[in-house]
C-alpha cells in the first residue's frame, strides 16, 4: 500500500483521541476519585453548564463540518485538501472543530462530574495542538502558499482569547 503524501500525517483522529480522553478520565475517576467538581458544584448547575458546553461544542464542530462540506473539501485529516476555507465559522477561528470537541469534552466531563475528564482534556489539547493542528498549519502552508499565510496572520487559531497571541506570531 503505498502513502498518500498529499496529507497533512496527523498523529490521530481528533475525535478518537477526545474520546479517549474521555474514556480513560472516568476510568480514572472511577479508580483514583477525586470529587473537586462535586464540591465545587451542585448537580443541577453541572448539568445546565456541561449541557452548555456540550451544545456550543456540537454547534462549533457541526458548523466547521459543514463548511468544508459546501466547498467540498475533505473533513477526514488523512485525506487532502482540496480548498482553503476562510468563510463562515473559520472567518472566526481556523479550528472549529478542535475547539468544538475541547468544548464538548469538557462538558461532558463536568456533567458527569469527571474531575479526571478535564486533567485528560488539557493532556488531549497539547496531542491535538501539536501531534493535529501545527501539522494541518505545515501541511497547508506548504500546499496553499501565501494564502493562508495571510490567512493565518488575520483569523486567530482558537479563537478568543488566544487571538492576540496568533497574531504576534509566524
Amino acid at each position: 500500500m503505498t502513502e498518500n503524501r498529499d496529507t497533512a500525517g496527523v498523529i490521530a483522529p481528533p475525535p478518537l483521541i477526545a474520546l479517549a480522553a474521555v474514556l480513560i478520565g472516568v476510568a480514572l475517576d472511577w479508580l483514583l476519585p477525586a470529587y473537586v467538581l462535586t464540591v465545587l458544584l451542585s448537580l443541577q448547575v453541572r448539568i445546565a453548564l456541561g449541557v452548555l458546553l456540550m451544545a456550543g461544542g456540537v454547534a462549533l464542530a457541526l458548523s466547521g463540518r459543514g463548511t468544508f462540506v459546501r466547498f467540498g473539501t475533505n473533513v477526514n485529516p488523512y485525506k487532502p485538501s482540496s480548498a482553503l476555507v476562510t468563510t463562515g465559522i473559520f472567518a472566526h477561528l481556523r479550528n472549529p472543530m478542535y475547539v468544538g470537541l475541547a468544548f464538548l469534552v469538557a462538558g461532558i466531563g463536568i456533567a458527569l462530574a469527571s474531575d479526571w475528564t478535564l486533567v485528560m482534556l488539557v493532556a488531549a489539547a497539547l496531542l491535538i495542538h501539536f501531534g493535529v493542528v501545527k501539522r494541518e498549519e505545515l501541511y497547508l502552508e506548504a500546499k496553499f502558499a501565501d494564502a493562508y499565510r495571510q490567512y493565518k496572520s488575520q483569523v486567530p487559531r482558537y479563537g478568543w482569547p488566544w487571538h492576540g497571541i496568533d497574531h504576534h506570531r509566524k
